[in-house]
């Protein structure tokens, strides 16, 4: 699995994934910037992603659903403030109503992307703050950590796959 490590900081409210993979740069990178290949990985096994909207650029937005095992699906949003291809992206991420806008009793997060080289690959740093710990506790609360972490171990067959 890709996934090497997943710390909970409450002391400074964030959630940090790294995931480490056998391929270049560009690779991890169009797995964010290409929505086709954003949403066959972005929701955990069991709730594929649907993205309606990929305005991959600051003050843009991506919006995407993702679809339940039962058909239920859940809609999310984020608001891009910085891209700097192929190594870093930030942007909040919130639960969304179907138009996209964020469900105001739940949490928002902020998430910056690295992606930087390493010997023999790439590695992925996902980080996620939180203004609160009640945003935080409520966060990881959804079994959003889980999500991510599984989410993101499908990445290694989508990149075999090509």
């Amino acid at each position: 699995m890709s996934v090497t490590s997943v710390d909970k900081d409450y002391e400074n409210l964030t959630v940090t994934l790294i995931a480490d993979f056998d391929v270049p740069i560009d690779q991890v990178w169009e797995l964010w910037s290409d929505p086709r290949k954003l949403e066959r990985w972005w929701g955990p096994p069991g709730y594929p992603a649907t993205v309606e909207t990929h305005d991959f650029a600051p003050d843009g937005q991506v919006k995407y659903l993702m679809t339940g095992p039962e058909g239920d699906t859940h809609h999310g949003v984020w608001r891009v403030t910085a891209v700097d291809p192929p190594t870093s992206l930030e942007f909040t991420d919130a639960f969304a109503e179907t138009d996209g806008t964020p469900i105001a009793d739940m949490p928002v997060s902020t998430i910056r992307v690295r992606i930087v080289d390493r010997e023999g690959g790439t590695r992925m740093e996902v980080c996620a703050t939180f203004e609160s710990r009640e945003e935080m506790d409520t966060w990881v609360g959804t079994g959003s950590v889980e999500g991510l972490q599984e989410a993101v171990g499908q990445i290694d067959a989508l990149l075999v796959q090509g």
